[in-house]
């Protein structure tokens, strides 16, 4: 075996072969591939995966993973047998409220452009003519749905990749990954050593052993999963001899999938306790049929009767990765130059290898990759505990119906604010948010539904879940009297040193060299012009910047800023999240509440909007940014999290002769989208560029280089498609986020953003649509489940849109 390689990919399934070959394609060279089984049917997971790829996931770069493997396989053949069987998916529902769920399912495939249908009982028969349709209520399709061949799949890809001379080794043992100075340097094997400038784990579960060797840790572990196989159908004699014909099938409500396997069926199940595997050498511990898949034969015989009395015949045993969140995790490691592509079921592996390959040569890839990116994790969720308490929770939760606000049950009060207990006396619903406890709405505030009745729509059905009229009322005091808000969860980066400015101008599309107290709200964009991040940036001294941005991303966008930053010494970047503590004081009559315990001048002469100073609140120390997501008047106020407790006990106090309530992330939404602020992550991310995403206003092309800078050159002039303010025509409408905006007869976009706006006494939305259809008065429809409903574009922001309030 050769003694240097470019790059090296350990690990051969069909995700190594995937990377390899996509790899190739980008014009990379001397690369090896190296598996510890037999080449090309290495005996991992690849070779035993049931290959089921169903493309319709909630989210959407699940959904083009899924796609683009389809259409990577589809022309590929071995040995003149097809990689790919593209005989269509079927759904099945047998409960009203699965039944429900399939439409809200199909509403979300409009949206992403995936072909599919709804289907009546009679109409699922007559395309798996094998079905009861008696038992159930209906079925939805996707004609493209396919079924993949493994090892077939991982062989062709390897072939495309060994003509454009990538090497691929068997029987070689990975032994340790050798790192240096921060720097992956070579690969030990068993065979030899390899010198290198990259390394890519592609080793499934095995991934987190070898990470392990170069001091690395992922929220990963290893999950045994099982399905069997049954002796032949009758129904299916004909078929002895064809792989599959017949869709593949999931029966969600008994946690099932089910599939054709030449003349007999294939049967998998979740409902089950997740099997973990050993962390320092994964196994297989359950090799044999055992009693409760008899349960599982029953419930899937009501649906397929030819099942009735079949035994089975053989079981397979495989190890899955599974990561907190089920998403695959790609990217680079905090060692430079050692990238891992794991947690990857093999429907996801043409398109994780085309992404993972895209991060390696240009640092970015076409789609937004934010579910699936190796920095998304925060430090808990490296825990043995959190990760399998979460890993648990979602095995559990893999057919079940899942509402987009539903909250993990356990592991809860991971991270709490200092002053955690006083939210507790005020009777707050808690989500989790980062780990964070993070009040969603508070019930002491129920009193204030009676003030606000007549202007706090009800809601019902699914709507109505994980929401509550309170959180109208916390948005109508707010705008009418002043808010306090738990802001905990942002997170806080600071940037020092000499060459702090030229650095943050060099990552930053807005002028960042302003004076200091200035605060500047940009764009961190990458070379195509993508939104990587939007934050705010306080300048507190000449070479000393806060750079304060949302707590669920704060991971990401701490890594991304890291990464870019110089490497002789002149810049220190540190995240201070955990250091101090944030409230958010917003109101007209924030300035009154406030004033009462500072003895700095706070009016608006001497504390000018978008500006930021220290000021002392009584005996507390903090730091107070004028500015406001919330679209009032008010303040962000940082303090040490041991002034926590304190901070919140003085605005309290002198807050309760004004009317102060406490409001929580439920109002702190629909104040938002009043006034068209947007969210990373949801309404922009690296798909779009601030011109599209009408943030033209985070943007100084003038000022200098800056990353991004020549691809919004070419973008600022060429804008086909804008994010555009929607509210709904009919009162009784409502819609929770990725449902399809539909114009004459298509689907046009999809919504991004959707709540009530309680001061405007409308129904907000936002989405992209074409250049054609972003004028104001323009009509559209937005499917919500299987019902449309009328739509207009208007003109945003729609509640102050002078920003008076927040600059008196």
């Amino acid at each position: 075996m050769r003694a240097h390689a470019h790059v090296v990919i350990i690990g051969a399934g069909i995700v190594g072969c995937s990377a390899a070959y996509h790899l190739a394609q980008l014009g990379w060279k001397d690369i090896l591939v190296i598996d510890k089984g037999t080449l090309l049917d290495a005996g991992g997971a690849t070779s035993i995966a049931p290959g089921l790829i169903f493309q319709t996931h909630y989210a959407r770069l699940m959904t083009e993973f899924a796609r683009y493997t389809i259409n990577l396989l589809k022309p590929l053949r071995v040995q003149d047998e097809p990689c790919l069987y593209q005989v269509g998916g079927i759904e099945v529902a047998t409960t009203p409220d699965r039944w429900a769920e399939l439409k809200r399912k199909q509403s979300v495939a409009m949206s992403y452009g995936l072909e599919s249908h709804l289907l009546a009982p009679a109409e699922v028969e007559a395309r798996l003519p094998l079905i009861n349709a008696q038992a159930i209520l209906g079925g939805y399709f996707v004609p493209t749905d396919s079924d993949m061949h493994g090892s077939r799949s991982a062989a062709a890809l390897a072939h495309l990749a060994m003509a454009q001379d990538v090497e691929f080794v068997g029987d070689v043992a990975v032994q340790d990954v050798y790192v240096q100075n921060g720097r992956v340097r070579h690969v030990v094997t068993d065979q030899g050593v390899v010198e290198c400038e990259h390394v890519l784990l592609c080793t499934n579960a095995w991934t987190t052993v070898l990470a392990a060797r170069a001091g690395l840790r992922f929220p990963v572990l290893g999950v045994e999963q099982q399905y069997v196989i049954t002796e032949p159908l009758v129904e299916l004699a004909a078929d002895k001899a064809c792989f599959m014909t017949q869709p593949i099938l999931r029966h969600p409500d008994a946690a099932l999938y089910l599939r054709q396997h030449y003349d007999s069926y294939l049967l998998g199940s979740y409902r089950h306790t997740a099997l973990h595997t050993g962390d320092d050498a994964p196994s297989v511990a359950h090799t044999s049929i055992t009693d409760e898949w008899e349960n599982h034969r029953r419930a899937a015989a009501q649906l397929l009767p030819s099942l009735t009395e079949k035994r089975f015949v053989k079981q397979v045993s495989g190890i899955l990765a599974f990561s907190n969140d089920l998403h695959p995790v790609i990217g680079q490691s905090t060692v430079r130059g050692l990238w891992v592509a794991f947690s990857v079921w093999a429907a996801y592996a043409g398109g994780v290898g085309k992404s993972i390959a895209e991060l390696m040569a240009h640092g970015e890839t076409e789609w937004d990759i934010r579910e699936a990116d190796i920095n998304r994790f925060h430090p808990h969720d490296y825990t043995r505990a959190f990760m399998t308490a979460r890993i648990n929770r979602q095995h559990q939760e893999i057919y079940a119906i899942v509402h987009p606000l539903q909250q993990m049950e356990a592991p809860r009060n991971v991270r709490l604010a200092p002053f955690h207990q006083r939210l507790v006396e005020q009777q707050a619903v808690f989500f989790a948010n980062a780990g964070w406890e993070a009040p969603q709405w508070y019930e002491a505030n129920a009193g204030l539904v009676e003030e606000y009745d007549a202007r706090i729509p009800h809601r019902e059905g699914w709507a109505a879940r994980y929401w509550s009229r309170i959180q109208g009322a916390e948005h109508l005091a707010t705008r009418d009297r002043a808010g306090l808000f738990n802001l905990s969860t942002f997170t806080k980066i600071e940037v020092s040193g000499p060459g702090a400015l030229s650095f943050l101008e060099s990552i930053c599309a807005n002028q960042i060299d302003r004076p200091v107290g200035s605060i500047i709200y940009t764009a961190l964009c990458n070379s195509r012009g993508g939104i990587m991040a939007d934050l705010t940036v306080s300048r507190l001294e000449e070479d000393r910047f806060w750079i304060l941005t949302g707590g669920g991303v704060g991971p990401h966008d701490f890594a991304w800023i890291r990464h870019h930053a110089p490497t002789q010494g002149a810049v220190t970047i540190r995240n201070m999240s955990g250091q101090y503590t944030t409230l958010g004081l917003w109101g007209p009559r924030a300035r009154d509440i406030l004033q009462q315990l500072v003895e700095e001048d706070i009016s608006n002469a001497a504390f000018p909007f978008y500006t930021v100073r220290p000021l002392h609140i009584e005996s507390v120390p903090a730091l107070a940014l004028r500015l406001s997501y919330a679209g009032e008047l008010g303040w962000e106020i940082y303090a040490p999290g041991e002034y926590g407790l304190r901070l919140w006990d003085l605005l309290w106090e002198a807050g309760r002769p004004h009317g102060l309530v406490a409001g929580g992330a439920g109002a702190f939404d629909s104040l938002r989208l009043e006034k068209g602020y947007r969210l990373w992550g949801v309404d922009i991310h690296s798909e779009y560029n601030p011109f599209e995403a009408g943030l033209k206003r985070t943007v100084k092309l003038k000022k200098g280089y800056f990353l991004g800078r020549d691809a919004l050159l070419k973008a600022k002039d060429a804008v086909t498609r804008k994010l555009c303010c929607l509210t709904f025509n009919d009162p009784n409408a409502v819609a929770l986020g990725k449902e399809p905006i539909l114009a004459d007869g298509r689907v046009v976009g999809q919504v991004t953003s959707a709540n009530y706006g309680y001061s405007v006494g409308k129904y907000i939305l936002y989405g992209y649509l074409p250049h054609e259809y972003a004028t104001p008065l323009t009509k559209v429809e937005v499917q919500y489940f299987d019902r449309r409903y009328p739509a207009t574009v208007t003109v945003e922001p729609l509640f102050d849109p002078h920003h008076t309030r927040m600059k008196a």
